[in-house]
């Protein structure tokens, strides 16, 4: 362990109340500290000192720069290419590494052959005990099995330089850590899970989060634009309801279209199936859950919401990145 290769932990934030906690906690766990920790400060118009002293002894290590509200993959490359360590360890700002983490990150980066070019931290993500989880619960808990996710990756630093870093056309914190995975594996590296774990607990959000979450669906375009097809199984990406949304949405168009036409057998079926299409969503996001009248209520009402906002945010995508070209242009 006492070779294992230097390191730096860059750290994306928008200035959320979480960051002095995951940084007491990289504290808490400097048995192998990093070189430096850059803390990337991408708010836009930054309000307010970053709680810096949380991280302790690590606190003469700690250095920030600023993105200027340009996203995480930005804030991300702001970060690593300054660093001159031979690995970047990228942290979310809202996780918590546990107290052996930098012991077994050592580990892990020993380990690391001449062809990886990045590892992989184990993501916990704690739920309740004493009942179900809510649904936004439960999408928290897919971290655990998500492949190459930012909220704990090493990357070769020379690996990143090789690739361009993060594709900054990613401008929320959804598909730009599978993007770069893909970059990184097809230069020729290998990406591998480490020993390490980290806790990334379920941010608090507000009944509308799985509404605003239907954004990403113009980053699948775009991620099938770069990298094809079958990006999905390659990314180790699970697949959407968007087909099951495209047919729901088709439906309640087609049902309103056939009324006004005066069509009203025609409206009548499509209604129906528009009204089991969206039943038989909410009781897929219902049933596993607390079933609380509030999460009821919210599955309910978003049920019917997404799916056209699904649709709208595909159709969006498919026009603004409908001559998108891999980074470096390759046709």
């Amino acid at each position: 362990m006492t070779g294992a290769p230097a390191y730096s932990v860059v750290i994306p934030t928008i200035g959320r109340p979480c960051l002095a906690d995951c940084l007491r906690a990289l504290a808490a766990a400097a048995d192998r500290p990093p070189e430096e920790v850059v803390v990337v400060d991408d708010r836009l118009e930054p309000a307010g000192e970053l709680p810096l002293e949380a991280a302790g002894m690590l606190r003469g290590r700690v250095r920030t720069l600023r993105s200027g509200g340009r996203g995480p993959a930005a804030a991300r490359n702001a970060g690593w290419r300054t660093v001159g360590t031979p690995w970047t360890v990228f942290l979310d700002d809202d996780v918590r590494v546990l107290p052996k983490w930098s012991r077994l990150l050592a580990d892990d980066l020993d380990a690391a052959g001449p062809d990886t070019g990045g590892s992989q931290g184990r993501l916990t993500v704690p739920l309740p005990e004493d009942r179900r989880p809510t649904d936004w619960e439960r999408g928290t808990a897919g971290l655990e099995r998500a492949a190459w996710a930012t909220a704990d990756m090493a990357y070769r630093t020379a690996a990143l330089a090789g690739v361009g870093g993060f594709d900054e056309r990613f401008r929320r914190a959804f598909r730009e850590d599978a993007d770069l995975a893909l970059r990184v594996m097809e230069a020729g590296w290998t990406l591998r899970r480490g020993l390490r774990t980290t806790r990334h607990p379920v941010r608090p959000a507000d009944r509308w989060v799985s509404v605003r979450a239907q954004r990403g669906n113009a980053d699948d375009v775009l991620m099938t634009r770069l990298h094809g097809r079958d990006w999905w199984t390659r990314a180790e990406a699970p697949r959407g309801r968007l087909p099951r949304h495209v047919l729901v949405t088709s439906a309640a168009l087609t049902a309103s279209l056939c009324a006004q036409a005066g069509r009203r057998r025609a409206a009548a079926a499509a209604g129906a199936l528009w009204l089991l299409g969206t039943a038989e969503f909410a009781a897929a996001r219902i049933l596993p859950g607390p079933r609380t009248r509030d999460e009821v209520v919210t599955m309910a009402v978003t049920s019917v919401l997404i799916p056209p906002l699904a649709v709208r945010h595909w159709l969006d995508g498919l026009v603004r990145h409908r001559r998108a070209l891999p980074m470096g242009g390759r046709p």
